[in-house]
């Protein structure tokens, strides 16, 4: 299993729910969330996927649905940083 953690400063306070959704509709994603700290703002996008995922086909599809819903019509922000980890252990 693999995970995407991506750093958020400040988490969008917008409604994304789409992103999870599109995200979740390619084979192999097993689940996506968005946590955000209370007290700063600050937030993480935690994705987990199956060990044969192509995370560019997920991107794919997530940029075709913001396509689709016009999400690049006015500027937003992007994550701090992005990371890919192997998952160790989990239960």
């Amino acid at each position: 299993m693999i995970a995407r953690v991506a750093v958020w400063k400040p988490m969008p306070g917008d409604d994304r729910q789409w992103v999870i959704d599109a995200a979740k509709a390619v084979p192999g994603v097993l689940d996506a969330y968005h946590l955000i700290d209370p007290g700063t703002g600050n937030g993480l996008s935690i994705a987990f996927f199956e060990d044969d995922v192509d995370i560019s086909a997920v991107k794919a599809a997530i940029s075709e649905k913001a396509k689709d819903i016009g999400w690049h019509k006015k500027q937003r922000p992007a994550p701090e940083s992005e990371t890919i980890y192997r998952v160790l252990r989990h239960g």
